[in-house]
């Protein structure tokens, strides 16, 4: 459903993305990992068509990924919700539903589900200004979701909520996957990508330096070792410091 070949993206004499090949078939949850700055949102952006890539394709079901008939395929979540504040949640997904052209009673229809799935009947008749981050991110997860989308991408999805919102998004795109959509997910947070990921890929620089199952990663580096340990070691997050220290996962240097 999603499919990158040979893409690269320069920001002036800055190369985002270099020469990336990627793809993501229906009904796979695809973990995508890599350190800041390493292309992740770049690659995003231009597999929805807010970024023109500067070259290669990118397609999503077929399509262009700037096309209408990709758009019209595709949800995306952003790491940051945006939504009107004036409105209530209810009123913002009737928005969007109005934007997509539903017929009224399938909306309807399709509202009363996500409204019940995500646990918003308490708040969604409150105004947007009101609501937490976790809030906002389940109001946005439902409007991503109201036309039925066959590919379903979400920037660091996990920031900001609470336990129980985490575990609805994330019950979410495991239902989603199984369901034939194709799931992208970047995401900082190794112990998700473990935890749910059908595959995982590692990207640094803009090049994807791994592709697979935790199980195939492991069998490929021939290491037993946690996710979080192959990441590091890829992306040279284990290299000494200055004063001759190793900085470990947790951010604090150790002898």
């Amino acid at each position: 459903m999603i499919e990158l070949r040979g893409v690269t993206k320069m920001f002036g004499p800055k190369k985002a993305v270099d020469q990336l090949d990627l793809t993501v078939r229906a009904g796979e949850l695809f973990a995508f990992l890599g350190p800041n700055g390493a292309g992740k949102t770049t690659t995003i952006k231009m597999v929805c068509g807010l970024l023109a890539p500067t070259a290669g394709i990118v397609r999503v079901g077929g399509y262009l990924a700037a096309s209408q008939e990709a758009r019209q395929l595709l949800a995306y979540v952003p790491d940051q919700p945006y939504l009107y504040e004036k409105l209530t949640g209810r009123e913002f997904l009737r928005f969007v539903v109005e934007m997509y052209g539903l017929e009224r009673r399938q909306a309807d229809a399709r509202l009363a589900e996500l409204i019940e799935t995500f646990e918003m009947n308490d708040f969604v008749d409150e105004l947007c200004e009101n609501y937490s981050q976790g809030m906002k991110q389940r109001v946005v997860f439902a409007s991503a979701l109201v036309h039925n989308p066959k590919v379903l991408i979400v920037d660091e999805p996990l920031v900001g909520l609470d336990p129980r919102s985490a575990r609805i998004v994330k019950d979410l795109f495991v239902a989603q996957a199984r369901s034939g959509v194709a799931v992208l997910m970047s995401t900082h947070l190794l112990s998700i990508a473990e935890e749910l990921a059908d595959t995982i890929g590692i990207v640094d620089h803009g090049r994807l330096l791994a592709r697979g199952t935790l199980a195939e990663l492991r069998e490929q580096f021939q290491s037993r070792a946690p996710l979080e340990d192959l990441f590091l070691n890829l992306t040279g997050g284990n290299r000494p410091l200055a004063n001759g220290r190793v900085m470990v996962p947790n951010g604090a240097p150790t002898l």
